[in-house]
């Protein structure tokens, strides 16, 4: 089962490594959990959760070893684990694995990741333990030890702290262990004293009883003492100076393998005296991008208002536990001092006046904005009023919306979740808050912008225009969806496939329609749609402005506009600069300047909490739902992927072995530089062309099917294909081999077929997608993968075929969902070309493995990664295999 799950995350990006993150350690490391991985996926993980934090590894395969070693960390608190051994388990507590959820890092799929999921994988370590266990001769801390000497097992032996009514000796120590396990695995807790009955004169038992007090003596004065003057065998009344010392001392005991019992208010932290802003508790009467929100500030002790007199109070005391309302505080008087320093700082803010609604979501997610940086930010907690909370409520629940309607003159039945999607959008505009739909590939994020422009179009407030911003390949889907499904929404194209000069007559064009659709490309051209105050502005494919720095984007953001929304299937990847962008557009200043995020993300591993303040700033204004998920939609069929080898010709293997040959007098030539990479990546299109085709390396025209295994291959599938009467899409990275093969298969089908690259022109587009979703039987397509990898719709293939690779899972997937989209009625079969012995071979192998999976490596930059290895690597994974 895990090893299923973990498959299907790795697929959404969940565990990406990047050797480049150190030089030495981590690939060393790296190596060792692929190695397990390759025979055990959860023995790997165990491995994993042994490591320690300080182990370099990317932000995902980090995370993955942290829930294994929670794994671990409880597994080695298990009381009587040396009783067990192999019946030892680890319970998962679902508050604890939530904790664990929210400091997730940004990491493509982390949306996949949820408490049951965390459960099973702990379930499938806990059986790579048990089964490690049964075969270890040693005792279980031998094995503990073997794997990180840092990890002590818990003794039988606990350590608990209560309060007491007692004014003078206002708490309680009480040692007790564990005598005997159950059938049922519960052990039985009695008083430490009874171990004097118990073993009486039998030293030795004694001694192991108390093996962890005396590794704690080692280190704790307190604890020396009572077991000196054997006061540890009995309760213990003690002052609150004593208390402090137990309390602080508690990690001391957990390494010494003691486990602590304490006082609830002690291991939540959260009756510590901090400055509460409380923003937007009064409604806010007309909602707005400009109304102001009121914020309140206060000091306040595990949620209750405290005064400043009483927090002045405390500076008195010296540092220790003093009692405030009833409840016992953490006296650290310098952080005391700069928490009433930060309380009057904010105090003066508040007389200043309101903030706005985007400003309030910044401070949430730092707090130090409000200080310029004058204190740590840790004595300061923001806190929803009522009003602010509802609202963001509504985002974050859809279904909770008011429902809106399309309007009678709206074609299509929009499916439940589209609904929530619509509502969703036109609770965002009301609030002027710019919103992305990130729904996945297929769900319909086009129809929903459609539904939402034509209620507009019908209501007492539509006074603006809309731009849309698309790739040039998708213009014929957008124009044919919104005639289809809102032919009164007066909608022209700003393009010069649909019009040859508008430079010159821009106002006559703007005045004569509503919706205007271009592509990213135009921006530049077209001087009147930059000039223009846009009331919607809205992107497809937003990915398109993930890079900051490019000429598109700032074209993108040079726009003027109300109401923004961006639309994208993939609206984080591992780059935090890629949201940080995406936020830019959509409500800039959110996320504060690149110069702020880069300097609050720089620490987000190390803060506790960065992570979930990340994630709770930026839900509110994304919307994402699976095409998988049932709830979503229930009558998608299944996508089975399969890879499909091929073996080299002769004629294949003899040039491919030349070019190796080749390749390594190049490289000892080369030395180090531009030169050698640009060798290296040329070496490479020419190693993916021989494996295509010798005539598609060589520049030849035959293309004789005996001298490719790949054509071999290809006509085995599509002759099945064809006798069932199905159709296949077939995707290529390179628009040369694209006649060839639309050729060939046109003598195994016996029919002819479609082509689509990026040659073809925008109006044939559409004209290609018609015929080939049409009755006419249309065996197949061949696209490049660069222009037929986005945006079309045609689920009439139920087959992808891959011919050559990408490297790069993203854009795989986003080719072959294509097929795998709403509208499709069959199961989707998804056919992945390798070459055996070839590089092609050896890369998928790196990929499956983790060792590069493609999310982790620049889309636009495949390859580059390759350059950076050295001669004997590269040589290693150029050379043909058995």
């Amino acid at each position: 089962m895990a090893k299923e799950l973990i498959a299907s995350i790795e697929r959404n990006g969940g565990y990406a490594l990047d050797w480049r993150e150190a030089e030495n350690e981590a690939p060393k490391i790296c190596r060792e959990v692929y190695k397990r991985y390759e025979r055990d996926p959860h023995d790997a993980l165990l491995f994993l959760g042994f490591q320690t934090a300080d182990a370099l590894l990317s932000p995902s395969l980090d995370f993955l070893r942290i829930i294994a070693s929670a794994f671990v960390l409880a597994l080695a608190r298990t009381p009587d684990i040396e009783i067990l051994r192999e019946k030892a388990a680890v319970a998962g507590d679902e508050e604890s694995i939530k904790a664990l959820l929210e400091e997730a890092p940004f990491i493509l799929g982390n949306e996949h990741l949820t408490v049951d999921w965390i459960l099973t994988v702990w379930k499938n370590i806990n059986g790579a333990y048990t089964q490690a266990i049964v075969t270890h001769k040693g005792t279980v801390s031998e094995y503990f030890s073997s794997k990180n000497t840092e990890i002590h097992l818990a003794g039988r032996v606990y350590f608990h702290l209560v309060e007491n009514r007692s004014k003078d000796a206002p708490f309680a120590f009480l040692a007790t262990y564990t005598t005997h396990v159950s059938g049922s695995g519960k052990s039985k807790h009695v008083p430490l004293k009874h171990a004097l009955i118990e073993f009486g004169d039998d030293a030795k038992k004694m001694l192991e009883l108390l093996v962890t007090i005396h590794k704690a003596a080692e280190k704790s004065e307190f604890v020396a003492d009572i077991l000196e003057s054997r006061e540890i065998f009995y309760p213990l009344n003690i002052n609150a100076s004593e208390a402090y010392t137990i309390l602080r001392e508690i990690p001391l005991y957990e390494e010494s393998g003691i486990l602590c019992r304490m006082p609830n208010w002690w291991k939540n932290k959260s009756d510590t005296i901090k400055v509460t802003v409380k923003i937007g508790e009064k409604t806010v009467s007309r909602l707005s991008h400009d109304a102001l929100l009121n914020f309140q500030v206060e000091l306040s002790l595990g949620g209750e208002t405290i005064t400043v007199n009483e927090a002045k109070r405390l500076l008195s005391e010296s540092d220790g536990l003093a009692m405030i309302k009833n409840k016992w505080v953490e006296i650290d008087r310098d952080k005391l001092k700069e928490t009433l320093l930060a309380y009057e700082r904010a105090q003066s803010l508040a007389k200043e006046g309101a903030m706005s609604l985007v400003d309030a979501m910044r401070l949430q997610l730092n707090p130090k904005i409000l200080f310029a940086d004058s204190f740590d930010g840790n004595e300061i907690e923001i806190l929803n009023g009522t009003w602010l909370q509802s609202v963001l409520s509504k985002l974050t629940l859809p279904e909770s919306l008011p429902a809106i309607t399309c309007g009678d003159d709206f074609t299509a039945e929009l499916r439940a979740y589209q609904k929530k999607g619509l509502n969703w959008l036109y609770y965002m505009r009301t609030l002027g808050l710019g919103a992305c739909l990130a729904d996945d590939m297929g769900l319909g994020k086009t129809i929903q912008i459609i539904a939402l422009l034509n209620h507009i179009r019908r209501s007492a407030d539509a006074a603006g225009k809309t731009l849309i911003v698309i790739p040039a390949s998708l213009i014929g889907n957008w124009v044919s969806e919104v005639k289809r499904f809102a032919p009164h929404l007066a909608c022209a194209v700003a393009h010069p496939s649909e019009h040859d000069d508008l430079g010159a007559k821009g106002e006559d064009f703007l005045d004569a329609n509503k919706v205007f659709i271009t592509t990213y490309g135009m921006l530049s051209r077209y001087e009147w749609l930059v000039e223009h105050h846009w009331e919607f502005l809205i992107i497809d494919e937003a990915q398109a402005i993930k890079n900051p720095h490019t000429r598109q984007t700032k074209a993108v953001k040079h726009l003027k506009a109300l109401h923004r929304i961006a639309l994208t299937g993939t609206p984080i990847e591992n780059r935090l600069s890629d949201l940080w962008s995406l936020f830019d557009f959509l409500n800039p200043g959110l996320l504060g300047s690149a110069k702020e995020f880069t300097k609050f993300t720089k620490g987000l591993k190390e803060s506790s909490g960065g992570y979930a303040r990340l994630k709770r700033v930026v839900s509110p204004f994304i919307l994402r739902r699976l095409k998988t998920d049932k709830d979503v939609i229930s009558d998608l069929p299944e996508k089975i992927e399969m890879k499909t080898y091929a073996s080299l010709s002769k004629k294949q293997a003899v040039l491919y072995a030349a070019l190796v040959k080749d390749i390594k007098q190049s490289l000892e030539e080369a030395g180090e530089g531009i030169r050698r990479k640009g060798l290296i990546l040329a070496a490479l299109l020419k190693f993916k062309q021989i494996c295509n085709h010798p005539d598609h390396y060589l520049g030849q025209k035959a293309y004789a099917e005996s001298e490719s295994g790949k054509f071999a291959r290809l006509k085995e599938i599509c002759e099945t294909i064809g006798e069932k009467r199905e159709r296949a899409l077939v995707f290529t990275q390179y628009k040369e081999i694209i006649a060839p093969l639309s050729e060939y298969l046109t003598s195994v089908f016996g029919r002819s077929g479609l082509i689509l690259h990026g040659g073809v022109p925008v109006k044939k587009r559409k004209e290609i997608v018609d015929a080939f979703q049409g009755h006419e039987y249309v065996p197949f397509m061949v696209l490049s993968i660069k222009a037929g990898g986005v945006g079309l719709n045609l689920t009439s293939a139920n087959h992808v075929i891959h011919f050559d690779r990408w490297w790069n899972p993203a854009v795989e997937n986003q080719a072959t969902d294509r097929a795998f989209r709403i509208g499709q009625k069959k199961n989707v079969v998804v056919h992945k070309f390798i070459t055996r012995g070839t590089i092609e071979e050896k890369i998928d192998l790196m990929i499956e493995d983790k060792v590069r999976l493609a999310r982790d490596i620049l889309p636009e930059s495949q390859e580059n990664w390759i350059t950076e290895m050295s001669n004997e690597e590269l040589l290693n994974l150029f050379t043909l295999s058995a």
